[in-house]
């Protein structure tokens, strides 16, 4: 792996990929932070050597290097997903190359579901914690330990100085901001009313399908990180309806002025 990442940072650097500061993960239908980038260099996924491809129809591919709030940023418009076939390396494989060409801080967003019933769809959550049910760790192959320590420490995952500053900005912006635990599962189908019921009890505010991987390799790398989750649907095991992914969509675009509010801002103080 030392060598892929090697030989994708030379690529990036060579593109004009230099001494970023800020990395930003967009999740489902928050891309249009990307309007508020001055763009100095992008490339597709595709022609990325080593890089894995995004397959989710509203998922762009693309690795783009800017500017945003005068800091140097890379966004990546279009995640990865253990539900597309990849592995939890592949997934997080991005994570490790923003650290490699110089990021201090990660930034991620996601759509999840309202596990959490006085939480409403339209919401933002910042997420607090998270718990792992994927089944799998970016960290569980053989030579982790030259890349970062393997028994990476998780007592607090997300930066609570980071965390302080978007709850300030909430406050300031009159933005309803929620904090919570995101439990991550495998996907891509939705929960069952018995999964859903399990999650309340063990301690879940949201689900989703992605995030934790990049989170636990950020910590791997001691890279600071905080995340998003807008909440397209509600997950009220006792009255569950099908899932509509046109709603979903539809919320996050409801939603998504208020989280480029929350990120610009944040990234103002970084």
């Amino acid at each position: 792996m030392i060598k892929f990442i090697n030989e994708t940072t030379e690529y990036l650097q060579a593109k004009g990929f230099e001494n970023p500061e800020i990395g930003i993960i967009l999740g489902t239908g928050l891309g249009q932070l990307i309007n508020d980038v001055e763009i100095l260099h992008e490339v597709s996924y595709n022609h990325i050597p080593n890089f894995p491809t995004a397959t989710v129809e509203f998922h762009k591919g693309k690795l783009i290097y800017g500017i945003l709030e005068g800091k140097k940023v890379i966004v990546m418009q279009g995640r990865f997903h253990i539900y597309e076939g990849y592995t939890p390396q592949d997934v997080t494989y991005p994570v490790r190359i923003m650290e490699k060409l110089g990021i201090h801080t990660l930034l991620v967003s996601n759509a999840s579901g309202a596990v959490n019933l006085n939480f409403k769809k339209g919401e933002l959550m910042l997420i607090d914690d998270h718990i792992n049910l994927q089944g799998g760790s970016p960290l569980a192959f053989k030579g982790v330990e030259h890349l970062g320590e393997r028994f990476a420490d998780m007592s607090q995952p997300y930066d609570a100085e980071i965390n302080s500053k978007f709850e300030d900005i909430a406050r300031e912006k009159n933005i309803k901001l929620h904090k919570g635990v995101y439990a991550s599962m495998v996907g891509p189908q939705l929960e069952t009313r018995a999964e859903y019921r399990m999650l309340q009890i063990i301690g879940a505010d949201a689900v989703g399908m992605s995030t934790v991987p990049e989170i636990i390799v950020a910590n791997h790398l001691n890279l600071k990180v905080s995340a998003v989750s807008v909440l397209t649907d509600e997950c009220d095991p006792d009255n569950l309806k099908p899932v509509d992914i046109a709603e979903i969509l539809a919320m996050a675009a409801k939603a998504e002025p208020n989280m480029v509010t929350l990120f610009r801002e944040l990234i103002k103080t970084l």
